[in-house]
């Protein structure tokens, strides 16, 4: 499909983490749904929860991968995003993670190095186990705590100090409940993903503290086997390891490029950041042409800070969430599957009004209208 642009199309596509979506929601199921909208835009931004399936992934050449946190900055306008051919990726283990299973995690390191040519580090094992706790809020979403933060960030500091880490891969020993019912119900492609939320808190952390890509591979020990396996969470159990799909993401994802607000008397101004200038490659928030939501997760930060962008919200990715474009007062294209939203951006890129496509287009109206309908005014 050929298409001629003035500038470069750009799509944002974001399925929250930990919120049970339907499409989105487990490992890399999401995928498919980047694949295709990369076909459409020029440059697709999105995030590892789209993007990773554990030992699966596929080179999307014109897709950014962006962490959840630097994306709400991204797309709040603080920060800027600078596409790059290559990463030098910096590894945190978990000193918690067991012997056995830590070697797994860096024969998996090695393998992506020799078999795929990314571009690793020496490894940091953390001073303390990071302690990770799994908790689930009463709307079914999520989340997680860190009992030794402070341990994880001296080892991305000795990463990118010391060995000139440029993006930072974490794997953290996650605690093993193989009997629950939330982790049986999330293998059936039935419940929310009881890892992710606390994924995220680890990546959040990372981020804001350094500004550098980071995502994270939990580590685990394998599953028993199990017949009735939900494709949609198959991916997560074809090995000893989730990391491949972080290294992969992490060994192209953009680097981040913020702004300086400064203040003076009576003047308020934006200046870039002067350590850091700008660069003719680099992406901001106003470049975004359009945003594609499930239709129940319209409240994250991202999807408020670009409200004057064209808004996609797909109403067959169910969440656990109930925070719809209309209930925040956000004008939206509603649209029942990605199929659909394909159409929208198609549509929009071309800049055809999407109403042109219908069979009944209703004639222009004045704009000043009584209460009653009727035209005000004699001329």
């Amino acid at each position: 499909m050929q298409f001629v642009s003035q500038r470069p199309y750009t799509v944002m596509l974001i399925v929250p983490t930990g919120v049970g979506a339907a499409v989105g929601g487990y490992a890399g199921d999401a995928l498919p749904v980047a694949r295709a909208i990369a076909q459409v835009a020029d440059r697709l931004i999105t995030h590892p929860n789209v993007l990773n399936g554990a030992q699966l992934y596929w080179p999307l050449p014109n897709a950014l991968y962006v962490e959840g946190y630097a994306l709400d900055q991204f797309a709040a306008g603080r920060w800027g995003l600078r596409p790059v051919h290559q990463n030098r990726v910096g590894l945190v283990l978990d000193c918690g993670i067991e012997p056995d299973l830590r070697q797994r995690h860096l024969q998996a390191a090695d393998a992506t190095r020799a078999t795929l040519g990314l571009s690793l580090s020496d490894y940091v094992v953390t001073d303390a186990p990071l302690g990770v706790t799994l908790q689930t809020a009463a709307s079914g979403a999520t989340w997680g705590t860190i009992q030794n933060p402070d341990s994880l960030l001296r080892a991305v500091d000795k990463l990118i100090t010391q060995a000139g880490a440029e993006a930072i891969a974490v794997v953290v020993r996650f605690p093993d409940d193989e009997g629950s019912d939330a982790l049986q119900q999330y293998r059936q492609g039935q419940g929310v993903d009881p890892l992710a939320g606390a994924e995220a808190v680890i990546s959040h952390l990372v981020v804001r503290t350094f500004r550098v890509p980071c995502a994270h591979a939990p580590a685990l020990l394998p599953l028993p086997l199990d017949p009735l396996l939900a494709p949609k969470s198959a991916a997560e159990e074809l090995g000893h390891t989730f990391l491949p799909c972080v290294l992969v993401g992490l060994s192209r994802a953009p680097q981040i490029v913020s702004q300086i607000v400064s203040q003076t008397i009576g003047q308020i101004g934006t200046q870039i950041d002067t350590q850091n200038p700008a660069q003719p490659s680099d992406i901001w928030a106003n470049q975004v042409d359009a945003l594609v939501v499930p239709a129940t997760a319209c409240g994250g930060s991202a999807v408020l800070s670009l409200s004057q962008t064209r808004l996609i919200t797909v109403g067959s990715n169910t969440t656990r969430m109930q925070v719809t474009a209309a209930s925040l007062g956000l004008p939206a294209i509603a649209v029942n599957s990605y199929l659909e939203a394909l159409g929208a951006l198609v549509a929009h890129r071309a800049g055809i009004d999407p109403t042109a496509l219908d069979p009944q287009l209703h004639a222009l109206q004045p704009l000043d209208k009584t209460l009653d309908g009727k035209a005000n005014g004699k001329c």
